[in-house]
């Protein structure tokens, strides 16, 4: 088991994701199939930062993103370490559900107003149409 990470720089026209959300999104993806287990020691922000050619800060965000997702955690001078991502990324969910349907209802909307805000946002950020 091994951390695979592939930056795709694209071809001229060819629009890609930010090179900090590719590794988001990579490290993301191995440690919800299984291929990066809960504990599995992440390499340092600069040592993948090198091997990947990017920029330190670069990795800093990806590990941020990360760790606010619940998908990663920092244990200070022991490392970064993939996380029980599952309870983590419900109890992420469910907070963020709980303060949308709070501000919402605040702003009037109505439940089936708010649900077709969520659909619409779910939609575009999973790239679905239907």
């Amino acid at each position: 088991m091994t951390l695979k990470i592939v930056i795709d720089e694209g071809a001229e026209g060819r629009a890609v994701a930010a090179p900090y959300e590719q590794v988001r999104a990579q490290i993301a993806a191995q440690a919800r199939a299984g291929s990066l287990p809960v504990g599995y020691k992440l390499p340092t922000v600069r040592g993948l930062a090198e091997g990947l050619g990017l920029a330190a800060n670069t990795v800093a965000k990806a590990y941020r993103a990360l760790e606010e997702d619940g998908v990663i955690e920092t244990r200070g001078r022991n490392g970064t370490f993939v996380a029980a991502a599952g309870d983590a990324a419900a109890r992420g969910a469910a907070a963020a559900a709980q303060a949308y349907a709070e501000r919402v209802r605040r702003l009037g909307l109505s439940e089936e107003d708010a649900g077709a805000a969520v659909r619409d946002a779910l939609r575009a950020a999973y790239g679905s149409a239907g």
